[in-house]
């Protein structure tokens, strides 16, 4: 188990903030910031890929307004993904086969990052890379737009 100081409160008036731990420094750095949810969010999404991209664990925290102070909001726990299995073999195809795949995953993660489905569980991984595997690229945009517009804010 890994030992992590309390995220700290930000600095300044209570808007929507996203703290990132790093273990290397034992350290909560600012990773995102907006006077709105949504943003940050998503931002969250995009950085816990990349952070597990890289093989590293994510922390994050999220704080907001709440009765015009600041408050810590649950975020899902950080859950590794698994890796994902490139096939062997230097073939030209399975290259482009690889390639188009990874496409069509990220098209899906970013509607489902846009529907503020920002942290998945690794049966919701695994649901998304049987998704990929079965859709071609053209469906998974659409049910990629379906999620987008599922979480924008509504309008009236």
């Amino acid at each position: 188990m890994v030992n992590r100081p309390d995220c700290p409160q930000p600095p300044g008036t209570p808007r929507w903030v996203a703290m990132f731990y790093q273990p290397s420094q034992a350290s909560w750095r600012l990773g995102a910031e907006s006077p709105d949810r949504a943003p940050v969010l998503y931002a969250v999404g995009d950085m816990a890929q990349t952070v597990r991209a890289r093989g590293d664990d994510v922390t994050v925290a999220v704080w907001g307004p709440r009765d015009g102070t600041w408050h810590r909001f649950d975020t899902p726990a950080a859950r590794p993904s698994a890796p994902e299995v490139s096939p062997a073999g230097p073939e030209e195809p399975a290259k482009l086969a690889e390639r188009m795949s990874d496409r069509r995953h990220q098209v899906l993660m970013a509607g489902l990052s846009k529907a503020g489905l920002y942290d998945l569980s690794p049966e919701d991984a695994e649901a998304v890379r049987a998704l990929v595997d079965r859709l071609d690229e053209p469906t998974v945009r659409r049910v990629a737009h379906w999620l987008a517009a599922a979480g924008a804010p509504q309008r009236g």
